[in-house]
């Protein structure tokens, strides 16, 4: 532990893509690419903290707003002081965005200066916030609508084979127009996998609230686990109603943000099982708000993707179901961190390194900056 109180010496910004070659598809848009913008806050003392939000698009808009905005405002400050500077840049921000690429920015500096207070105390996240658990549950995701039948039974086959419990498809082929193949795709992986693995289902905001509950009421024989954005983010009203005409339990969260998004998912009945992402949500200093709120109407929490962000966050929530491992970042991820923590049997291990516990590939960073 520093006995010298550390201030905020530079912050860099590092925007780090790859082009995903197969062209994965959802039910509402093609993914082209993958990516991340990687935060780096070092102090006066030479200690760096990193914190990672998305960069499919508008990273150039991110990286500028954290250098040429945030960075002005903290740059001398203590980076312990995570609530008071959260709480600046939020009215200094919230002009210009209440959602979007401004709560990116500002979750991945949040981000890096949790590492930063982990480093400077000389502690791991999870101690650092009273946590216990260090072997956490991971399910795997994928199953792109743009899979054939076969592409797809092989891919949730394969994750079984890898030792996963839990594991995650989407549905909405054919532009959302098919009810019927997508019904006959769950009833393969169901019985491509047998009646002991949780499928969880993603409709990635496709379908209107009757054509979900319409879904759902003929999908439940094949004992869905959770079903996970069946209408638009947006569309809370739409959600609450989806929850009230199906008994498979309802996620959703991803595209919100910060604490106000949650309460009104919450306040409108909208899911059973919250997902609010720490790298767009406002990093953890308001996920810790977000999980303490679903703790407080006793539902679950189970952050979007992101796993080496977010497990410190899921081992100090009692009620935290696991984290997600999307198999499309893995790519990428796996190589900006040396030393980031792999599935073995659908569980990782939290690192017992000082904050994050991860280090940043610097090499390949560099290599593949859009500087």
């Amino acid at each position: 532990m520093s006995t010298h109180q550390h201030r905020i010496a530079k912050i860099d910004v590092h925007l780090v893509s790859s082009p995903v070659a197969a062209g994965f598809a959802d039910a509402t848009r093609t993914v082209e690419t993958i990516g991340f913008t990687v935060v780096r806050i070092t102090t006066d003392q030479g200690l760096e903290g990193f914190g990672l939000t998305y960069h499919e698009v508008g990273g150039e808009a991110t990286r500028s707003l954290i250098l040429h905005n945030i960075a002005p405002r903290i740059v001398g400050r203590d980076p312990l002081d995570t609530e008071v500077l959260w709480e600046e840049l939020f009215h200094y921000l919230r002009g210009v965005g209440r959602k979007g690429l401004t709560y990116c920015a500002l979750s991945a500096v949040d981000l890096a200066l949790w590492d930063l207070k982990g480093k400077i105390i000389g502690l791991p996240l999870y101690r650092l916030l009273g946590g216990g658990k260090t072997r956490l549950p991971v399910y795997a995701s994928g199953g792109w609508t743009s899979y054939d039948d076969d592409q797809l039974v092989d891919e949730m086959v394969g994750m079984v084979e890898e030792g996963y419990s839990h594991i995650k498809f989407k549905v909405g082929v054919d532009n959302a127009q098919n009810l019927t193949r997508d019904l006959a795709r769950v009833r393969k992986v169901r019985e491509a996998v047998g009646p002991d693995i949780r499928l969880l289902i993603d409709a990635n905001n496709c379908w209107d609230a009757g054509t979900a509950i319409k879904f759902a009421d003929r999908a439940k024989e094949f004992d869905i686990y959770l079903f996970e954005e069946p209408v638009l983010a947006d569309d809370i009203p739409g959600l609450a109603r989806v929850r009230r005409g199906t008994s498979i339990p309802l996620a959703t969260g991803e595209h919100e943000y910060t604490k106000y998004g949650a309460r009104d998912l919450i306040l409108g009945e909208a899911a059973d099982v919250i997902q609010l992402d720490g790298a767009r949500a406002g990093g953890m200093t308001e996920m810790l708000k977000i999980g303490a709120l679903t703790q407080a109407w006793n539902l679950k929490f189970a952050p979007h993707a992101m796993e080496h962000m977010h497990m410190h966050i899921v081992s100090v929530m009692p009620n935290a179901l696991f984290l997600e491992r999307l198999r499309i970042f893995e790519d990428v991820s796996n190589k900006i961190v040396r030393n980031a923590p792999l599935p073995h049997k659908g569980f990782i291990e939290i690192p017992t390194g000082p904050g994050h516990g991860l280090e940043l590939d610097m090499d390949f960073i560099r290599e593949f900056d859009e500087a």
